[in-house]
């Protein structure tokens, strides 16, 4: 049975997508079978990817989607599926942003992308789900069809204090929805050591969260060349291996791994 990890938070621009893209890679280079799964209509992990103009695609997340609320069939799974570097993705588009509105009068909303993902699970040993910077019908169909939830968080005042909102909206999943969601960790990204603020942040997400959520002592440094492999559509870790940033994914990969 596969493992749908999530990644989370309300708040863009916190690299969710980028530690999507590289989770999902890295894990397909140890030999699991992975499925990448874009839900933002930003399509940012899709783009990752290397999949250009995915608004021309005859079927991307937005169709399937459309399916289940339809109670259509979905089509084959070979129509839909892509592949990039040895991990199987369905793609988003700007379509998805019609998604929410079509949600709301659908019945047992939540579970839209679940339907979905549940008939894929068994060809998989890995899911990974990038959510979109909200907390809306989107993100709680995200929320309710994984098994855990992967937290990124920039050290800035801001996107840690945005994590409390996030973490209550689960907690409320927790107990109505998906009673079997567990939380992977928070993750800080775009680290930098070098100044007082990430310090200062570090003890802050400790202090609000340490005692009840995992705190990675993994964290990913900034660099400029995780960007410039986002550009070019690789993974960190093919563009430039010894970089600290693909060192660190590549750590948090085996430490994923390890938690089972």
């Amino acid at each position: 049975m596969s493992k749908i990890i999530a990644v989370a938070s309300q708040k863009g621009g916190v690299a969710k997508s980028t530690t999507c893209r590289n989770l999902a890679t890295i894990l397909a280079k140890e030999g699991y079978k992975v499925l990448a799964i874009d839900t933002d209509n930003q399509a940012s992990m899709t783009d990752c990817f290397g999949i250009e103009k995915p608004e021309i695609l005859n079927t991307t997340l937005y169709h399937l989607m459309m399916a289940v609320m339809n109670e259509d069939d979905l089509p084959p799974k070979e129509s839909y599926i892509l592949k990039s570097d040895g991990v199987d993705v369905i793609p988003s588009s700007i379509e998805m942003s019609a998604i929410e509105m079509n949600l709301v009068s659908t019945m047992s909303r939540e579970y839209v992308l679940k339907t979905i993902t549940e008939k894929l699970r068994p060809d998989y040993d890995y899911i990974i789900v990038d959510s979109a910077p909200s907390l809306g019908l989107m993100t709680l169909n995200v929320l309710a069809a994984c098994d855990s939830v992967l937290i990124p968080a920039t050290p800035e005042y801001l996107s840690v204090k945005g994590l409390e909102l996030l973490l209550q909206t689960i907690m409320k999943i927790k107990r109505r929805i998906n009673p079997s969601i567990t939380f992977e960790g928070i993750l800080l990204t775009m680290f930098d050591e070098r100044t007082n603020l990430s310090k200062n942040m570090i003890e802050m997400v400790d202090e609000a969260y340490g005692e009840h959520i995992k705190v990675f002592d993994i964290r990913i440094p900034k660099s400029v060349k995780v960007g410039e492999a986002n550009l070019q559509s690789k993974c960190i870790v093919d563009y430039m291996p010894t970089n600290k940033a693909a060192i660190a994914y590549q750590e948090l990969t085996k430490e994923l791994i390890n938690n089972g």
